[in-house]
């Protein structure tokens, strides 16, 4: 089945955050995040995929009959963002962007400032998510979580991970729990003693954590240096530092 001309303009305005904001749409695209989109509680509009892809799977898609269909490689490697996506684009709606509150079973969440790189953010989504942890917070100036690179780079991690955009300095002024702040010149990450419930906060590579929000931060730490690169790119970053605090928790 072709994909109508109506429905290619759309999905392709979807490439734009200005469109992504106006339709309150977004995509998610590639055989695997599909297939993760599948099992979520994200409301989907429209499924596109190959015929193989759609035989793989014909079971998780038994409940979307009303909005699957099935395209050809060439259609969807033109519609798609990716470099290489022959196998399938969702149209999907985008949820609200509700105040994440911390509960008692909330051991650590995770808060960004000023992250503007999409794909790290995706990858800091997909590294939350391997270290079982359910919560970002995200500084207004922070990457968009519906850019396609943020989806794609989570690979399907988005669905299980909820993010949202605050104003950082009240969410830490308003949640009375350990912060810990990632600096050069913080305790050693292996021998820091973390507590049991925090936020870990990480700023940007270029500027570092907003000064405003230094006077929140209970515990600065850093990731020793032992070689001569300038720095650590921020996801890579945030798993060093999340695996020594799920290793090392009280």
């Amino acid at each position: 089945m072709s994909i109508s001309k109506n429905t290619g303009k759309l999905i392709k305005s979807l490439h734009l955050k200005k469109y992504r904001k106006e339709e309150g749409l977004f995509l998610v695209e590639g055989e695997k995040s599909i297939i993760e989109l599948l099992e979520s509680d994200f409301e989907i509009i429209n499924i596109y995929v190959t015929r193989d892809v759609f035989e793989n799977y014909r079971e998780s898609f038994r409940k979307f009959d009303e909005i699957i269909h099935i395209s050809d490689t060439e259609e969807l490697t033109k519609l798609s963002t990716l470099e290489y996506n022959d196998t399938g684009i969702a149209v999907v709606k985008q949820k609200e962007n509700i105040e994440i509150s911390i509960e008692e079973d909330d051991e650590l969440i995770v808060a960004l400032d000023d992250i503007r790189d999409p794909g790290n953010l995706g990858t800091i989504i997909r590294t939350c998510d391997w270290y079982g942890i359910k919560k970002i917070v995200c500084s207004e100036t922070t990457a968009e979580f519906y850019n396609n690179k943020t989806i794609s780079a989570s690979m399907g991690s988005f669905t299980r991970v909820e993010v949202c955009y605050t104003d950082l300095s009240n969410f830490l002024q308003n949640n009375k729990i350990p912060v810990l702040g990632a600096y050069l010149d913080g305790v050693d990450v292996h021998t820091f003693k973390y507590p049991k419930q925090a936020i870990l906060l990480m700023g940007s590579e270029s500027n570092g954590i907003n000064k405003e929000l230094e006077k929140y931060v209970t515990g600065k730490i850093t990731i020793p240096k032992y070689g001569n690169a300038e720095s650590l790119n921020v996801s890579m970053a945030t798993g060093i530092i999340l695996d020594n605090l799920k290793r090392n928790s009280k």
